[in-house]
């Protein structure tokens, strides 16, 4: 019965706000009765909606359909690994809400729900985001008049209320390794309802579309690739025969004719140990981006104290992190190494963070992360970006 009323309500969320129907799609659902109301819980490295099933089936229809909206905006805007930068997790649990809430129809929202004239004392801006609301709620709280209304939804937050997100607590208690891979998930849906939703000819919300535009930005290169490979691979190629229609063959004329071009095969090890930050893998797949765009082949090793992935780089394709351990560059190395001929160049993008590996070729490169500074002891060239 509540499967039913999901669906139907993801039906209408289809038709009506495409973006959050194919979002809605993508999640797994899950009934839990230890849930005050509905919430996303953990699921693996991944994300899923908990609904407790007598509160969903006394909603209307409308807020079936606003309370799923609900719990999708607060995926899309972060709220569940922001929550643990913030002190008071109750403040913060009133102030993404009121951030939200501003982007569903009031008719579509339970009793209860918070609105920005929910505190008329505070006069609290439009649209300003979860951290000015947090921060206003907080200096309100400390000051000498603290208003009446906050104060009483606070005392109600007794960990599993209404007001309360019992289910992000889940989130909390993961390593910040794990924070990261559930981070890459939630993007990749996002980009992945994103691809759905213009397919379908659908709109994407105006208060997402900052949010996916940042997701889809590539930032200039910090390093000039284009130059510097041309210096670094030298003349070392790769040859391979590209056949062309407008132009025949002279010696076989009812064959197409055929241009040879040589292309340099880049080896790109990519340190995923749990040292390097997101920014920083954020600041690698960038480069690795500009460097495919010279037009050489460029693969893609993953490793932290073992090789997770070796993959030809395809810039369409979502990154999928593999590691978050320690640091070894030796297997990098090891496989350049067992792989001879194969690769004209090996590039190490990583924090330095680890011993000199043994027998490594001469043309390698170690580029380190704009934070992180030079490993002197490195062989082979160095540089940083910026």
């Amino acid at each position: 019965m509540v499967q039913d009323a999901l669906s139907r309500a993801g039906k209408t969320l289809m038709l009506k706000e495409a973006f959050y129907g194919f979002f809605l799609i993508g999640l797994n659902k899950k009934i839990r009765k230890d849930l005050p109301t509905a919430g996303v819980s953990k699921n693996g490295i991944g994300i899923q909606l908990s609904v407790n099933p007598d509160f969903y089936m006394q909603l209307t229809e409308d807020q079936r359909i606003g309370i799923l909206k609900h719990e999708l905006l607060h995926i899309s805007f972060g709220h569940l690994l922001l929550r643990d930068m913030y002190a008071d997790h109750k403040l913060f649990n009133i102030a993404a809400d009121l951030e939200i809430n501003q982007y569903i129809d009031r008719d579509f929202l339970p009793e209860g729900a918070l609105f920005l004239e929910t505190f008329p004392d505070l006069n609290l801006p439009k649209k300003a985001g979860t951290k000015v609301y947090y921060d206003l709620l907080e200096c309100n709280q400390t000051g000498p008049n603290p208003c009446p209304i906050v104060g009483n939804i606070l005392s109600q937050m007794d960990g599993n209320s209404k007001y309360d997100h019992p289910t992000w607590k889940e989130f909390d208690e993961l390593s910040e390794a794990d924070k990261k891979l559930v981070q890459k998930q939630i993007e990749h849906q996002l980009k992945e309802t994103e691809t759905q939703t213009q397919k379908s000819c659908g709109s994407i919300p105006g208060e997402l579309y900052e949010i996916l535009e940042r997701l889809r930005v590539i930032e200039p290169p910090s390093f000039p690739w284009k130059q510097y490979l041309r210096r670094f691979v030298g003349n070392s190629s790769i040859s391979y025969t590209k056949k062309l229609r407008r132009k025949y063959n002279k010696r076989y004329a009812a064959n197409p004719g055929i241009k040879i071009k040589f292309k340099n095969h880049i080896l790109v090890g990519v340190d995923t140990s749990g040292s390097v930050s997101t920014d920083e893998l954020k600041e690698f797949m960038n480069e690795i981006c500009h460097m495919h765009k010279t037009g050489h082949q460029i693969t893609v090793a993953q490793c932290d104290t073992q090789i997770g992935s070796i993959e030809v780089f395809n810039p369409k394709k979502d990154w999928d992190i593999k590691g978050r351990g320690g640091t070894d560059f030796q297997p990098v190395v090891d496989h350049y190494n067992e792989k001879k001929g194969t690769y004209t160049a090996l590039i190490y993008l990583t924090d330095g963070e680890a011993h000199t590996p043994e027998d490594c070729p001469k043309n390698a490169l170690w580029v380190h992360s704009s934070v992180s500074n030079i490993n002197e002891d490195l062989p082979g060239q160095k540089i940083q970006l910026n």
